[in-house]
């Protein structure tokens, strides 16, 4: 029994089959990839006029020895209208090979040129429709036009590109200065809807906050981003911060990022493993209050005893003066340094790549098209490099542990500004309780 496969890869939309991936002792696969040219040579080959090689050998082999099987993922790939598809499979099927659509419901055996292949051709059409004008959005993506849909707030569409809106992008370089002076989202969007009656939701804000074109990239689908494509409104450098930001917050309770209390959500007891809450208590006629920490869901019989807020705040200054250095001291920036720099290294080997794309055109090795789907690729390939760079600790982590570990700074400090900073570090305080006594241990992020 002979089995062969066919399979037709456009390299804008797909990547083309390995043969273990059909899933059948294959003895031979016919594989044609869709050109990349002019736009013109694009809508003449929707029309039917693409070159398909492999399937015309294919054809030419089967007359000489047929084969029993054709493995096909989809029934378009034989053809780029329904007329070619139909007219192939009469051929395939008068010269006795059977057809099998691995990715539709369909094998020629199942399937007589009747009214259900009518239905299933009719499918095809719709497909190819669509696929086209994938291929046109595709096309759009290889010169690093934005892609189709809404145009983020900020932002309005340009020649080819996005371009700041004068009028709304202070409205979102506000948000982002405000998160990143307070790293609370809820605070931030209380802001913008006091400050300038923007109202929008905390999903919104969060999708702000990581969406790739207010830092000057363009995402495609998969996650695909192209990075430097037009004016950013926040700098690299304020995006890996929102990032770190980000991410120290989803370790945190909910709701505790916008806490009044710089201690709130950090704090932990060993004994219960129940977290802290901060608690208010004021007296009649009087304007002093009292803070204290209590255990949320404490199941221990009777209860841990609340604690001074401000007992805690102290030592927990005391401590991380005292430890912060050493932790700080106690990383490996050697090899920090070593990371830095080979991704550094990699950026710039891919960067090197796309200059030499126009010379690989100019002497023929390359056409433009191709050309454009090599440098569309490497773009990607650079930002995901990129990303991996700013989640890395910022180089002057030592200098600003020094800075930190005076005992002053902290003082100085407002309850928010506090929260700020110790959530820059640390990822968790718990109390050691010892009868009467308590004890601090901080756990630093690092």
């Amino acid at each position: 029994m002979k089995i062969i496969a066919y399979s037709y890869t456009d390299p804008l939309l797909e990547s083309s089959l390995d043969q273990a991936d059909w899933g059948w002792e294959v003895d031979r696969v016919y594989e044609d990839l869709g050109k990349q040219e002019s736009y013109e040579h694009a809508a003449r080959e929707s029309c039917g006029h693409a070159a398909r090689t492999q399937l015309q050998q294919l054809f030419i082999d089967c007359q000489t020895e047929p084969a029993d099987y054709l493995l096909i993922r989809r029934l378009e790939e034989l053809g780029d209208t329904v007329e070619e598809v139909s007219d192939r499979l009469h051929e395939l099927e008068a010269m006795g090979v059977a057809i099998i659509a691995t990715e539709q419901p369909y094998t020629s055996k199942n399937y007589p040129l009747g009214a259900d292949l009518l239905n299933l051709l009719h499918a095809i059409q719709r497909q190819q429709r669509s696929r086209r004008i994938r291929q046109g959005h595709a096309r759009n993506r290889l010169d690093v036009a934005p892609p189709p849909g809404k145009v983020p707030y900020g932002y309005r569409r340009g020649k080819g590109k996005y371009i700041i809106d004068r009028s709304t992008s202070p409205v979102v370089k506000d948000f982002f200065e405000h998160f990143l002076l307070y790293g609370s989202l809820r605070g931030s969007v209380r802001y913008l809807a006091k400050k300038y009656g923007k109202k929008i939701s905390v999903t919104t804000g969060r999708r702000w906050l990581t969406n790739p074109v207010y830092r000057g990239n363009t995402a495609y689908q998969n996650d695909e981003i192209i990075s430097n494509t037009h004016i950013p409104i926040i700098s690299k450098e304020e995006a890996a911060q929102v990032d770190r930001l980000l991410r120290r917050n989803s370790r945190l309770p909910s709701r505790t990022a916008s806490a009044r209390r710089s201690l709130a959500g950090l704090v932990v007891c060993s004994e219960c493993k129940s977290h802290l809450t901060v608690t208010r208590v004021t007296q009649r006629n009087q304007d002093q209050e009292y803070l204290y920490l209590r255990s949320i869901s404490c199941p221990q019989r009777p209860k841990c005893r609340a604690i001074s807020y401000q007992e805690v705040l102290e030592h927990t200054i005391e401590t991380v003066c005292r430890d912060l250095p050493l932790a700080v001291a106690g990383m490996n920036f050697p090899q920090l340094d070593a990371m830095k720099n080979s991704l550094g290294e990699a950026i710039a080997r891919q960067q090197e790549i796309l200059t030499q794309l126009p010379a690989l055109i100019e002497t023929g090795i390359l056409d433009a098209q191709t050309a454009k789907l090599r440098a569309y690729k490497v773009r990607t390939e650079i930002s995901a490099l990129e990303a991996k760079l700013a989640t890395l600790p910022p180089v002057n982590l030592r200098s600003v542990a020094q800075a930190v570990s005076i005992a002053q700074f902290w003082l100085d400090l407002s309850e928010t500004e506090r929260r700020f900073y110790f959530r820059e570090f640390i990822r968790q305080i718990e109390i050691v309780r010892q009868e009467q006594k308590w004890e601090l241990q901080v756990i630093f992020i690092f």
